[in-house]
């Protein structure tokens, strides 16, 4: 008798475990994550660290290349709750939220600290609440990726917006690129990334813009004379979480979470900043010509350009102002 009631209790605990399981195991989310960057770019590594970093929290399961989801449809799979983590290009915001357009006109930001200033700021953190109460993410912060350079086939001083006069300066295709090409003084050329490098090797362009590391991946620095220092667009995706995701943390997650993000951006920041200063002496190395032009003649000038441009009708009335302000 006391045998058999032993094992109906047994059985019955055994039953309220297994049925209590999946409770525990919803106590601790799963969080999936999508980016078009590989598994061997540096902000795979602050993807790995933030996913070390939270794991009490919540498991974050990261899916690079683009194999969860394509290029530019990141937002959306968030705000149809098919996500919960992503990195997100500032364009994508724009094209819902047509003032963050701002966010992605040449020379807002002088550097990857002043892009970090900026979101911390409350011009900051007015744009993030745009985006939390429009679009239901909430973002934990900017990861630069890299400053663009223009990269050039002649040894024409290039000093100032006036000297690139008549250069056929290669664009991605769109207009809001090319764009961007003719705020520097540029004639914008469009043309596929995989073509740029025959394009600089025959003359069909002139010159091209990237980031340093895209200068080292794709070679283009075989076919180049000189690289000048315009920094006129501080590359950056913004690491953002569902709202969703979001609110379901108490307060103290919250707050641990966040601080985790902000380790691992500052790690790919300090990396990202690393790997640029080491290739201009490589590219120094292999015998092209560094320049620095006047950096502060660009600025106004681009940011004439846009402001006098139907791009600025949708911006916040003096937001560009107060970002240089900061």
């Amino acid at each position: 008798m006391n045998l058999s009631l032993s094992r109906r209790a047994l059985m019955v605990g055994g039953l309220l475990l297994a049925a209590a399981m999946p409770a525990m195991a919803q106590d601790k989310p799963v969080l999936r994550f999508s980016a078009v960057f590989s598994e061997q770019d540096i902000r795979a590594e602050m993807t790995q660290l933030l996913a070390s970093q939270i794991a009490d929290i919540a498991t974050l399961e990261p899916y690079y290349g683009g194999n969860l989801f394509k290029q530019g449809t990141e937002l959306v799979a968030l705000q149809r709750g098919n996500l919960e983590m992503g990195n997100i290009a500032p364009q994508d915001i724009s094209n819902q939220i047509p003032a963050w357009s701002v966010l992605t006109s040449a020379y807002l930001f002088r550097d990857a600290d002043h892009l970090r200033t900026f979101f911390d700021s409350d011009v900051g953190a007015e744009f993030k609440a745009m985006a939390e109460e429009q679009l239901g993410i909430h973002i934990l912060g900017p990861t630069y990726f890299g400053a663009r350079q223009v990269g050039l086939t002649t040894d024409k001083e290039i000093k100032t917006p006036a000297d690139m006069a008549g250069i056929k300066l290669r664009m991605p295709g769109g207009d809001a690129w090319q764009f961007l090409g003719s705020s520097l003084g540029a004639n914008p050329t469009p043309m596929a990334y995989a073509e740029v490098y025959t394009g600089l090797q025959t003359g069909a362009i002139d010159g091209q813009d990237n980031p340093l590391p895209n200068v080292e991946n794709m070679k283009f620095y075989e076919v180049m004379d000189q690289i000048v220092l315009t920094s006129h667009l501080v590359g950056f995706d913004l690491l953002v979480i569902s709202k969703t995701a979001w609110d379901a943390m108490t307060p103290e997650q919250q707050t641990a979470f966040a601080a985790a993000a902000t380790q691992a951006i500052d790690f790919s920041q300090k990396a990202h900043l690393d790997r640029e200063a080491a290739l201009v002496e490589q590219f120094k190395g292999a015998g092209l010509a560094i320049n620095t032009p006047d950096v502060d003649a660009f600025r106004a000038h681009a940011q004439k350009v846009y402001l006098d441009s139907d791009l600025a009708k949708d911006w916040p009335e003096g937001v560009v102002d107060r970002i240089n302000a900061l």
